[in-house]
């Protein structure tokens, strides 16, 4: 099912905003700082009110779905990576079960050795580093199996390794038919790694569609305000600063 946006702005920090994001595709969502990434996928994930529109997965206003039903669909990873309560790294990621009622193994134990988290399984979850802190916290939301994937800047802790690592396990995930939503910075990594991506500025769409299109160097230029060319063959594209 989709998840749509339509007609939405929020305290001046999106106007007017429509998409529909389809299932089983990644989508980046890019653009300078302010302007407006976080508070999209914020409310993609229902937790921000509008002051105007609305936004629906399937045929639903979200809004009206119980928070239930709508965590067992959507899995929803903040930029901020903070640990209330110093539990076992697997009683963490098991949390992610909550909304299904159960405590399956099996979920758990997977997301675990996607995010390549296993050996820490056992240790407390307050003492691990910035990017142990990342991976965990997805290994959360993956031990969920939501229909649909939010995160907003699922890289910005991790090294090379875990971020291409991450990267092609949620292509396997939107393969299988999952909707991925991802907050990124990195240009190449969303011209790279997504098939569509959305940009932002000031609060509006600046450029909707297929990477290459959306971050051509006239948008880039026009966006942040810096001239480029992409070099390379496609899926392994850099960006090059002129």
């Amino acid at each position: 099912m989709r998840i749509a946006a339509h007609g939405l702005s929020i305290g001046g920090r999106l106007q007017d905003v429509s998409l529909s994001l389809e299932p089983g595709t990644i989508t980046a969502i890019c653009g300078p700082n302010g302007a407006g990434k976080s508070t999209l996928i914020e409310a993609l994930a229902g937790l921000s009110r509008p002051d105007g529109g609305t936004v629906t997965l399937g045929d639903a206003e979200l809004g009206s779905l119980p928070p239930r039903e709508r965590a067992r669909c959507i899995g929803y990873l903040p930029q901020a990576h903070e640990i209330a309560w110093d539990v076992p790294v697997r009683s963490l990621v098991a949390l992610g079960r909550m909304a299904h009622r159960d405590a399956l193994s099996g979920p758990v134990e997977a997301a675990l050795d996607a995010l390549d988290i296993g050996h820490l399984a056992d240790r407390r979850a307050q003492s691990l580093s910035g990017g142990e802190t990342a991976r965990v916290l997805l290994a959360r939301v993956l031990a969920g199996e939501p229909r649909w994937i939010l995160a907003d800047e699922p890289l910005a802790a991790l090294d090379l390794a875990h971020q291409l690592a991450l990267l092609r396990h949620l292509r396997i995930e939107a393969d299988k038919g999952t909707g991925v939503v991802l907050v990124l910075h990195d240009l190449a990594h969303a011209m790279n790694h997504a098939d569509r991506v959305v940009v932002l500025d000031g609060g509006s769409i600046a450029a909707d569609g297929p990477c290459e299109d959306a971050l051509d160097h006239d948008v880039i230029e026009r966006v942040w305000n810096v001239s480029t060319r992409w070099i390379g063959e496609p899926n392994t594209r850099a960006l090059v600063v002129i």
